[in-house]
C-alpha cells in the first residue's frame, strides 16, 4: 500500500508540474493564427461555401510571411512588400475564375470556328457583364482574405510602408538620412526598434487597423448585397431551398446517369472493335441537345424551370418555340449554374 502511495505522490507531482508549462506554452500560441481564425469565423456566416477557399489563402499567407517572405531592409522595401501583398491576390482572383463553372458555361462555345467572323462581343455586352459581376464577386473572396489576413499579421505592409516616401517624410521629418535608412532597416532588425520604437509600432497598428477596415467593408458589402438579392428574389425562401436541393440531386443524377451512358457506349465500341461486328444502334444526345442543357439558366416566372434539363425535357426536347424565349437572370439563382464546383471546365 505505501508503494502504490508513494507512486501516485510521484505522479501527483509530475502532472502538477506540467500544468504550467502547458498553460505556458498554449499562451504561445502565433497571434497571427488568432487573427487568421477570428477572420474566418467572421466571415463564415456571410460566405459559408466560400469558407474552404478563405481557409486555404490564408494558410497560404502565413506560409508565405513565416518562410518565403524576407524583406531586403533597403531602398526597394517598398517594391518587394507590395510584390508580396497584392501579386498573389492577383493569382488568387485568376484561380477564382478558373474554379467557377459558370465562367466557362458562358465562354465555352461562344465563338466556334464556323462563326468566328460573326462573333461580337457588343451586342451581348450587358449579358456578359451581368453574368461576370457575381462570378467576380465569387472570386474576389480569396484574394480579399490574403489582403486582410497579411494586415493583421503586419508583415508585409510594415515592409512596404518602411520604403514608402510618404511614411518616410512623416516619420522621419527633420531627421536627416539617418534615421531614413534605419528606417529601412527596421522590418529585420529587431534591435533597431529601440531606437525608433513607436515609428515601429505605428506602422504595424496600421496595418492591423486598415485590416480590419477592410474586414469590416466586406462584410458589410457582403450582407448587404446579399439582402438586397434576397428581396429581389422571384422565389419565396422555401421554394429557394427546395430548389438548391434539387440543383444538388440533379447534378448527383447526371453524373451517374452520364458515367453509365459513357461506360455502355465505349463498351460497345470496344466490342465491335475488337470482335470485327457491326455497332448495333445506340442513341445519345447530338451536339444541338448538348448546347440547348449548356446554356446558362434564365429565370420566366410564365414557365418556371428549375434547370436547363428540365425547360429541356418539358419543350420537345427543345424545339418548342417557348425554348428559346429569354428570361430574367437573377443574382439569388446563380446557384443553378454553379452546383458542382468541382465540374469547373479547367
Amino acid at each position: 500500500m505505501s508503494v502504490s502511495l508513494h507512486g501516485l505522490k510521484q505522479n501527483l507531482d509530475k502532472f502538477t508540474e506540467e500544468i504550467p508549462q502547458q498553460v505556458s506554452d498554449a499562451k504561445e500560441i502565433p497571434e497571427m493564427q488568432i487573427h487568421r481564425d477570428e477572420f474566418i469565423l467572421l466571415m463564415h456566416p456571410v460566405k459559408p461555401e466560400s469558407s474552404q477557399f478563405m481557409q486555404e489563402a490564408a494558410a497560404s499567407e502565413h506560409i508565405f510571411s513565416s518562410v518565403v517572405f524576407k524583406c531586403p531592409c533597403n531602398s526597394r522595401n517598398m517594391l518587394y512588400g507590395s510584390v508580396f501583398l497584392m501579386v498573389p491576390a492577383f493569382i488568387l482572383l485568376l484561380l477564382g475564375y478558373m474554379v467557377n463553372a459558370r465562367t466557362w458555361r458562358l465562354l465555352t462555345g461562344t465563338c466556334p470556328p464556323e462563326k468566328c467572323r460573326d462573333c461580337s462581343p457588343r451586342g451581348t455586352c450587358a449579358h456578359y457583364c451581368q453574368v461576370l459581376v457575381p462570378v467576380t464577386a465569387r472570386a474576389l473572396v480569396a484574394p480579399l482574405t490574403w489582403i486582410a489576413v497579411a494586415l493583421l499579421n503586419a508583415s508585409f505592409y510594415p515592409c512596404a510602408a518602411s520604403g514608402n516616401s510618404l511614411i518616410k517624410d512623416l516619420i522621419c521629418k527633420d531627421q536627416g538620412q539617418e534615421c531614413q535608412n534605419l528606417l529601412f532597416k527596421i522590418p529585420c532588425d529587431e534591435k533597431l526598434s529601440t531606437n525608433i520604437s513607436s515609428e515601429l509600432l505605428s506602422l504595424q497598428a496600421q496595418s492591423q487597423l486598415i485590416g480590419w477596415f477592410l474586414i469590416a467593408i466586406i462584410v458589410t458589402v457582403a450582407l448587404v448585397s446579399t439582402c438586397v438579392s434576397r428581396c429581389c428574389s422571384p422565389v419565396s425562401y422555401l421554394q429557394l431551398k427546395f430548389w438548391k436541393i434539387y440543383s444538388k440531386e440533379e447534378q448527383k443524377l447526371f453524373e451517374i446517369k452520364a458515367k453509365e451512358h459513357a461506360t455502355k457506349l465505349a463498351e460497345r465500341n470496344t466490342n465491335c472493335f475488337f470482335e470485327g461486328t457491326d455497332p448495333a444502334p445506340f442513341h445519345t444526345p447530338n451536339n444541338e441537345d448538348w448546347k440547348k442543357i449548356s446554356f446558362l439558366y434564365t429565370f420566366n416566372p410564365q414557365e418556371q424551370y428549375y434547370s436547363m434539363i428540365h425547360k429541356y425535357v418539358n419543350t420537345n426536347r427543345g424545339n418548342s418555340a417557348s425554348f428559346e424565349e429569354g428570361g430574367q437572370n437573377p443574382t439569388v439563382l446563380g446557384f443553378v449554374d454553379e452546383t458542382d464546383v468541382i465540374d469547373s471546365g479547367f
